[in-house]
């Protein structure tokens, strides 16, 4: 029987594994025909060259050095050849003998010319692989050496293996030169390996954190609150100093630096400054610490309620402005806020700068004193004269006053009193014999009038003024009754009607309407007047409280007809009403 057929070979090893069968056949048996032992053992032989694969890591033993190579056996029927160069080190050593086992990498097991292709350098990499795969699986650190500059960052030698160092990784600050790092062994941390692609990516801030984490940690340790120690000043920011206590830094914020007030860290430290600080607070779980120096000296605040005492009057120095006010300081450290509102009796609505400016010097009232909340409110206002209280005294209500009209306004005029003060005309107090615009109109800016103090409210700060009330109401002085005929003037001609005047200097006015001019409908046509004519009129209300005068010349000439017919006959007596009226008229006359 024949035994089973072994597999076809598939892939170029196995044609050349054939050959091989085909050739050892001939070599070894002279027999053209070969027995099936014979068969037998060659076909084992082929199954153990079968065994090296290519892309693999095999052990291989040196049999010469020829040429600046070094030829090594793999097992096969042929040798392979290996540069020197991949054997000798940095130090140049390295070099193998005859004999030596060496790891070399299968790269083909047949090139063109019938030679194994293997190579050191690739087994190599492959250990490294290996091994920094184990490293990364146990998170341990890896020792290499920054060998070159690439976009970005770095490249890093890891014993065989080529890994990445972005340039953020290099250091827990930004390194300016990285030249005294290059070429030397130091450890680094794998933060990403990917073999397929042949990438790692590796990092020196992550080694240096992890050990400054446990320096710090030590430090941190042996500090306690309270603790006064003397320090380095490393870095200064806008919002304080970074202070070197020994290993381990302390932020010094810019509040804690002086109990006067500091608007930038420089006005009090430099870089390099020896400083005596205290400890005020340790985070244990972010392990930042807190800094002062102002806790070394007396807090001015003590006692702040007995030295500034309410209703105290006192000198200070303006330090800063602001929208709603300005900070004083009265002594080193102790400041008081000047509210806008206690600036000034009569600047309102004003900016504190433009009243006040820094470094100025100013007498200033305490009006109140926290001295828990560290808050002293403050009045210079209440340090001067008020010149609502001194008006009042030289002016009190029901004096005359003389003044300027500084602003005319829809509801009045302002007078000016004084350089500080002015006050108001309300419409209804500019005059007598006029309303509205009409009394507006009559004045102009700049003007200077001569007002009556009506009233004076200091509280509220006011001032109400009054020009009619200068000269005596007309209308308290008249005294009319009801169908009491007058003599008018028309002052003003409107299509509803006229306007008269009449009274003592015709300070008096009333509105004659339309349907009241006669009574003769055809007559009731307000332009057959013109300003400046002189009209009788009958007086038909009369209501001194509301200063109503109603006239009607219709009224009058209704009167003068009746009174006509009663004393001279009546028109249906045969009289016409023309020989009444005119008998009347002749009989007044």
């Amino acid at each position: 029987m024949v035994g089973p057929r072994p597999p076809e070979p598939t892939g170029r090893p196995y044609l050349f594994i054939g050959v091989r069968i085909r050739m050892a056949a001939q070599a070894q048996t002279p027999s053209l025909n070969p027995t099936r032992d014979d068969f037998a053992a060659l076909l084992d032989q082929s199954f153990e060259t079968r065994g090296m694969v290519e892309g693999r890591v095999i052990p291989a033993t040196v049999v010469a050095l020829e040429n600046d190579f070094v030829v090594v056996d793999i097992g096969l029927k042929t040798e392979g050849r290996i540069p020197l160069r991949e054997f000798i080190t940095d130090d140049g050593t390295g070099a193998p003998k005859a004999g030596d086992i060496v790891e070399v990498y299968l790269d083909r097991i047949e090139n063109a010319l019938g030679d194994a292709v293997v190579s050191r350098e690739k087994a190599r990499r492959e250990e490294a692989w290996t091994r920094l795969e184990k490293n990364f699986a146990a998170a341990e650190t890896v020792m290499g050496a920054l060998v070159g500059r690439v976009k970005g960052g770095f490249t890093v030698d890891l014993g065989g293996a080529n890994a990445f160092l972005p340039g953020s990784q290099v250091d827990i600050r930004p390194v300016r030169d990285v030249g005294p790092l290059m070429n030397i062994t130091q450890p680094f941390a794998i933060l990403k390996m990917d073999r397929q692609r042949g990438n790692i990516v590796v990092s020196r801030r992550a080694v240096l954190e992890e050990s400054r984490a446990s320096e710090r940690a030590e430090i941190v340790g042996n500090l306690k609150e309270g603790e006064v120690r003397d320090g380095i000043v490393k870095n200064i920011t806008d919002y304080g100093a970074f202070v070197d206590l020994g290993g381990i830094d302390g932020l010094l914020h810019v509040t804690d630096m002086s109990w006067k007030r500091i608007t930038h860290p420089s006005q009090v430290l430099n870089v390099g400054d020896t400083v005596k600080v205290q400890i005020v607070k340790i985070n244990p779980d972010t392990q930042r610490i807190s800094l002062g120096m102002k806790q070394l000296l007396t807090d001015p605040w003590d006692g702040v309620d007995t030295k500034y005492p309410a209703g105290g009057k006192f000198k200070g120095q303006v330090t800063n402005i602001t929208d709603y006010g300005a900070f004083v300081e009265l002594e080193p450290g102790v400041e008081g806020l000047v509210h806008v509102s206690e600036m000034s009796w009569t600047k309102k609505n004003m900016h504190p700068s433009k009243i006040l400016s820094t470094s100025q010097e100013v007498d200033v009232m305490v009006i109140d004193v926290d001295g828990e909340k560290r808050r002293i409110s403050l009045g210079i206002k209440q340090v001067q004269s008020n010149p609502w209280d001194a008006f009042v005294s030289s002016s009190p209500v029901g004096s005359i006053i003389e003044g300027e009209i500084k602003n005319i306004t829809e509801f009045g005029l302002f007078v000016g009193l004084n350089a500080d003060l002015d006050g108001m005309v309300h419409l209804s107090d500019i005059a007598w014999d006029a309303q509205g615009e009409e009394a507006l109109a009559r004045y102009n800016k700049g003007d200077v009038v001569k007002a009556k103090v009506l009233d004076v409210d200091v509280e509220k700060e006011r001032i109400s003024l009054g020009i009619k009330q200068v000269a005596s109401d007309p209308m308290a002085d008249a005294d009319f009754r009801k169908g009491q005929i007058i003599t008018v003037e028309v002052v003003d001609v409107a299509t509803g009607g006229i306007e008269v005047a009449f009274g003592d200097g015709n300070a008096l006015r009333s509105f004659i309407r339309k349907s009241d001019l006669s009574r003769d409908r055809q007559e009731q046509r307000a332009d057959r007047f013109s300003t400046g004519d002189r009209v009788d009129a009958m007086v038909t209300g009369f209501d001194k409280s509301s200063r109503k005068v109603s006239l009607s010349i219709k009224a009058m000439e209704l009167k003068d007809e009746k009174e006509a017919i009663a004393q001279f006959g009546s028109s249906d007596s045969g009289a016409s009403l023309g020989d009444i009226l005119g008998a009347a008229l002749r009989d007044k006359k």
